[in-house]
C-alpha cells in the first residue's frame, strides 16, 4: 500500500535522519526534485526500529541525469541507502515485470511520503498495479522459468563447491540458489517480499541446506512443465527467446 503519513511512527530517529536528508535534497535541487520517498521496513509502518538503524530513501528526479547522485552514507548512526531515479524511467521499471519482480515490486507499492506535492508516488503504484492486472499468467511463468535458472545454476554450483571442501563458497552459492528459488514461488503465486531476507523467511527457505534447496528447486521445475514449458528445451527454443 502507499502511505503518506505514517505520523505514528515519526519518534523513530531514522525518521528524523530521512526528513533531513529529503530537505537538504529539496534545498540543493530545487527545480530536479518531483518526491522525496521511504521504503523498505521502515515504509511499512511496523518496523520496530531494530536491526541495523537502515533507512531506505527514494528521490525521483524530473529528468536524468540530475539531483543527487546515488550513495550510501551512515548518518548519526543511521544507514542511509539514497536512490535516486528519473521519474519517467522508474515509471517504465514499474510496468515491467522481471524475474526479480518478488523483489522489487514493494518499492512501488509501499512508499511513505516526505515530498510530493504532485502526487507522482501515487501514480507509480497504480501504474504497477495496473500492469499486474493486465499481466497474462504466462508472463509470471516465463519470469520464473528464467529465475529457476539462475536458482539451479547456483544450487549446482554449490554442490560442487562442497564437494571440493569450498566451504564458504558453496555457503554464499547456496544463499543465491535459496533466494532464486524463493523468487520463483513469488512469481508462480504472484507474492512479492519486502526484502532478499522475508522472501527466504516466507518461503520456509531460511534454512534450508543443499538438499532441501534442490528438492524444491526439482518441485518448481515440475510446476513449470505444468504449466506449458519445461525448463530443459532445445536449441531452436533457445534461440527463439524467453
Amino acid at each position: 500500500m502507499h502511505s503518506d503519513d505514517g505520523e505514528a511512527y515519526r519518534d523513530d530517529p531514522r525518521w528524523a535522519v530521512a526528513e533531513r536528508v529529503a530537505e537538504a535534497a529539496r534545498r540543493r535541487f530545487p527545480a530536479d526534485v518531483l518526491a522525496v520517498a521511504v521504503h523498505g521496513p521502515l515504509a511499512h509502518g511496523d518496523d520496530d526500529g531494530g536491526g541495523d538503524r537502515e533507512v531506505g530513501l527514494l528521490v525521483v528526479t524530473y529528468r536524468p541525469g540530475c539531483g543527487p547522485a546515488p550513495a550510501t552514507r551512515r548518518v548519526d548512526g543511521v544507514l542511509v541507502e539514497l536512490t535516486v531515479v528519473a521519474a519517467d524511467d522508474h515509471l517504465q521499471r514499474a510496468r515491467s515485470l522481471t524475474p526479480s519482480w518478488p523483489l522489487t515490486a514493494d518499492r512501488y507499492v509501499t512508499t511513505c511520503a516526505l515530498h510530493d506535492p504532485t502526487g507522482w508516488l501515487r501514480t507509480l503504484r497504480d501504474e504497477h498495479l495496473g500492469r499486474l492486472a493486465r499481466a497474462r499468467p504466462a508472463e509470471f511463468s516465463a519470469a520464473a522459468r528464467q529465475a529457476w535458472y539462475r536458482g539451479s545454476a547456483a544450487h549446482a554450483r554449490a554442490a560442487r563447491l562442497a564437494e571440493w571442501y569450498e566451504t564458504d563458497q558453496a555457503l554464499l552459492m547456496l544463499g543465491e540458489a535459496r533466494l532464486a528459488a524463493a523468487t520463483v514461488s513469488g512469481l508462480l503465486s504472484r507474492t512479492y517480499f519486502r526484502d532478499p531476507g522475508d522472501a527466504v523467511r516466507r518461503t520456509g527457505l531460511a534454512g534450508a541446506d543443499m538438499t532441501e534447496v534442490g528438492a524444491v528447486l526439482t518441485r518448481q521445475a515440475d510446476e513449470l512443465a505444468a504449466r506449458g514449458r519445461p525448463v530443459d528445451g532445445t536449441v531452436e527454443e533457445l534461440l527463439s527467446g524467453p
